[in-house]
């Protein structure tokens, strides 16, 4: 009979994805894990397989949290251009400092070098792009793909603040975003 789990997947793949922010995708060994779970190394290969394994299914579990929390602030905001404002600002609060965002490309470097998860920002992409597109569907010079390219500033609005981290992530965004959206509105359609 197998013996019980004494830590669930969920809580040692967070434990992983906490070492990666901190320590970089190459911190990530199964020594460190087991040093921060408790578990043994031989538990956590057993369950993991290998390290490439281990971070694919670390950042699919940091996907499904990015889509629960994309799908209920879809939910709570509004259609209109401050509700997608809202949106992102709200998305972006999770990157906190300059730190934590910079310890976070490092991350990134992953998703974009495995298939599988370059396919969950695409979908996620297209599930963002798309509620953006039907809350600024009423500008006057709204267009198909207006949701891509407001999403496209959002993401250029969090490197640019990343340079020059004056004041808190979510005011940049905010403004950064506002402007965009007030270009909209004034041009003729």
């Amino acid at each position: 009979m197998p013996r019980p789990k004494t830590m669930s997947d969920e809580d040692v793949l967070n434990a992983a994805f906490a070492i990666m922010r901190a320590e970089g995708p190459d911190g990530l060994t199964f020594a460190a894990l087991s040093a921060r779970t408790g578990l043994s190394g031989a538990t956590l290969v057993q369950r993991f397989d290998n390290k490439p394994r281990l971070i694919q299914r670390a950042l699919v579990q940091a996907w499904d949290g990015l889509d629960g929390q994309t799908t209920a602030l879809m939910a709570s905001v509004q259609r209109t251009p401050e509700g997608a404002i809202a949106l992102l600002v709200g998305l972006s609060g999770d990157y906190g400092g300059i730190e934590s965002y910079a310890d976070d490309l490092r991350i990134l470097r992953e998703d974009l070098r495995d298939p599988l998860l370059r396919a969950r920002g695409a979908r996620w992409r297209d599930v963002l792009s798309g509620v953006l597109d039907e809350c600024l569907a009423g500008l006057p010079a709204a267009a198909p793909g207006l949701g891509l390219l407001m999403a496209a500033q959002w993401q250029g609005s969090l490197l640019w603040w990343s340079f020059d981290p004056q004041v808190p992530v979510t005011e940049f965004v905010e403004q950064s975003l506002t402007r965009f959206v007030e270009a909209f509105a004034r041009r003729p359609a």
